[in-house]
């Protein structure tokens, strides 16, 4: 294909990155944009993160930066990388070239080097192993990878197996870029991960879970979902995921696009995990998510009965019930207002009851819930209608405390 330069776009005018790659050198050769930045903006897409790569050694790169007055952090110093944060508070990560010594699956040990292609030999996929001439936007490509973009084909650099064997997680990249940027799936690439998948056993399960939120939604996830069911992907980690799980996110996935909400990782596995509580909650301390995520993935699966959308959204928060209804057969009209709706305030209190002779302690508890729970089924009328449910339910429990 014709070589192009790299295109103009509104994150090389962010303010102090010029100035930056002047710093490191980028007249001299000494600094390339590489990367995601380079590759999405061939494509046309918004960029994200911004990475440099430079021949020069990390304590040089730290030495350049805070002489000019950069705030520069050794973030992953034994791995070469410098985060240099520009004027606005903006983060660009500087990263030495390397090349590989030894590599176990999970962690490698590498060497600084000043040897470009040997740099871009190490990385994942010929996609992501572009490189940019910050002043002139010359591309340097050393394995293809304009070619691929342009045939949206995931392909590994070198050897397939031989990179899943030296980094695990490269299965479930190969994955998550394909449901991003793939059309057909590559070959070779694919029947190393199949063959592989055991490997993903050795991984942490945070790093699998990071993974997978990001595949999940993907603009291909259901198809590149489906594909990874297909070849046995999930087996080692995820067991729980099969084919009737797939179906379940297809049909989620129409819902979501019927009602124009945005799809959520979350809510996407839950469709992937069997309608049980007990297997969502052991699937969420497995994969080690937040306890806020755990919370939603189990209330997710939980039956969605026939309350109204605004008494769910009442009881549990507006997230909560978007993904029930979303996740059952109930009709998408329920969910209409609900992102926007605000949860009203039960307009009493319990000082209130006791200012009408109720005991305090237990006493005030039950009658605020059973005042509460005639307001919701009423639909949450104004606090004329709630002082009245209030002295009714005050005088029962006169009469009944004789």
């Amino acid at each position: 294909m014709e070589r192009v330069t790299l295109p103009d776009a509104a994150w090389r005018t962010h303010a102090g990155l010029d100035r930056l790659c002047e710093i490191l050198g980028a007249a001299d050769g000494n600094a390339r944009f590489v990367g995601g930045a380079v590759r999405d903006t061939l494509l046309g897409i918004d960029v994200a993160d911004v990475d440099l790569a430079t021949p020069l050694a990390p304590d040089e790169v730290l030495d350049r930066l805070r002489a000019a007055g950069f705030k520069a952090i050794p973030t992953g110093l034994a791995h070469g990388t410098i985060t240099a944060v520009l004027p606005d508070g903006s983060p660009v990560e500087v990263t030495t070239l390397r090349r590989d010594v030894s590599t176990d699956g999970r962690h490698a040990v590498v060497a600084f080097t000043d040897n470009w292609r040997e740099d871009a030999a190490r990385r994942d996929f010929t996609m992501n192993a572009l490189y940019a001439d910050p002043l002139t936007g010359e591309i340097f490509d050393y394995f293809g990878g304009q070619d691929d973009l342009a045939a949206q084909r995931v392909r590994f650099i070198g050897d397939p197996l031989q990179r899943i064997a030296e980094d695990h997680l490269r299965i479930l990249r190969f994955f998550r870029f394909h449901a991003r940027f793939g059309d057909e799936p590559d070959t070779d690439g694919l029947a190393a991960c199949a063959a592989r998948a055991n490997d993903l056993m050795a991984l942490s399960r945070e790093r699998i879970a990071a993974e997978l939120v990001k595949l999940l939604v993907a603009v291909h996830a259901v198809r590149v979902v489906a594909l990874m069911v297909d070849r046995g992907i999930f087996l080692p980690v995820l067991p729980e995921i099969d084919r009737a799980g797939v179906e379940r996110l297809t049909t989620l996935a129409a819902r979501e696009s019927a009602a124009a909400i945005a799809p959520a990782a979350i809510r996407r596995l839950a469709a992937l995990l069997p309608c049980d509580p007990a297997i969502a909650e052991d699937v969420g301390a497995r994969l080690k998510l937040s306890k806020t995520d755990r919370r939603r993935l189990i209330s997710a699966v939980e039956p969605t009965g026939d309350e109204p959308a605004e008494v769910m959204s009442y009881r549990m928060g507006a997230m909560l019930a978007i993904d029930r209804i979303l996740l059952s057969d109930r009709p998408l009209d329920d969910l209409a207002g609900l992102a926007d709706w605000t949860a009203p305030s039960l307009p009493l209190t319990g000082g209130a009851l006791v200012e009408r002779g109720v005991n305090k302690g237990p006493d005030v508890a039950r009658l605020l819930r059973r005042v509460e729970e005639q307001w919701i089924a009423e639909g949450f009328p104004d606090a004329a209608r709630v002082t009245a449910i209030a002295d009714d339910a005050v005088a029962q429990w006169a009469l009944a405390s004789r």
